[in-house]
């Protein structure tokens, strides 16, 4: 069995992992010692040994929602979202301090990957709905490295999940030379999955239980404050723009 923690995981927040795997484990009374790391993702999640992973709501809604099945989301207490939902924070350098949304229309755009809720989709959606559209893409590989990317001069936004922006913020000291210029509105966090086939209620009440067992210094390093039941319709009614290839290929009308 497969248990992996890897979309907020970063060597700063391993042992508070460590420790809510543990918990997890723990109440389940089965399941493999240790997390997995250091493998990809996609090999994960499409394992028929998955016993819990943690996906992003547009491969769950573009490819993984007949292959997985949802058990249940995590509210992080996000500032300006409800319970069980994130957003993302699109981010400029310190030097655009007020500039409005407007003045980044046909800038170079930083995101981690097309499959990305946070990164692409909800920023696109977003820009999209006012009319903008980005102009050169820089696909950075991580919502890190998009703020890097920012922070240097390489791309003039980029749009970062708002948790993985509360984690740059705390860890990372170029987080200093990088300002909010606008947040997207709110769609249902980053799912807790599990293999097709396999009773997801007894791991939802694991996880349930596991978040009110961690020791408060964990759970305020994983930002983790409850365990809620998001139905699997409220994330495939989530819309899914134009992918990066697609948008080159077509140009920068934004009713594409």
């Amino acid at each position: 069995m497969i248990a992996h923690l890897g979309m907020y995981d970063r060597p700063e927040t391993a042992a508070a992992n460590d420790a809510f795997w543990s918990a997890i484990q723990a109440q389940l009374g089965n399941g493999p010692d240790s997390l997995t790391r250091g493998v990809d993702f996609w090999e994960i999640w499409r394992s028929p040994d998955l016993l819990l992973s943690q996906t992003c709501g547009m491969p769950y809604r573009t490819r993984l929602y007949s292959e997985v099945q949802l058990v249940g989301s995590p509210d992080y207490g996000l500032p300006g979202c409800p319970p069980g939902y994130y957003n993302s924070v699109i981010v400029a350098h310190k030097t655009r301090q007020g500039a409005a949304l407007a003045e980044f229309d046909g800038q170079r755009f930083a995101y981690n990957e097309a499959l990305s809720q946070s990164g692409w989709s909800a920023p696109i959606t977003h820009l999209r709905a006012r009319h903008l559209m980005p102009g050169d893409l820089l696909e950075s590989g991580s919502h890190q490295d998009s703020a890097l990317a920012v922070a240097e001069g390489r791309a003039d936004f980029a749009s970062l999940d708002s948790l993985t922006w509360e984690l740059i913020q705390k860890y990372d000291g170029f987080a200093t030379d990088l300002v909010v210029i606008d947040r997207t509105d709110p769609t249902p966090v980053l799912p807790y999955i599990t293999a097709m086939g396999r009773d997801a209620k007894p791991l939802f009440m694991a996880i349930k239980t596991a978040i009110s067992d961690l020791s408060q210094d964990h759970r305020d390093t994983l930002h983790l404050k409850g365990l809620l039941a998001i139905p699997a319709a409220d994330y495939l009614a989530v819309p899914t723009p134009l992918g990066p290839a697609l948008m080159v290929h077509q140009g920068r009308d934004p009713g594409l």
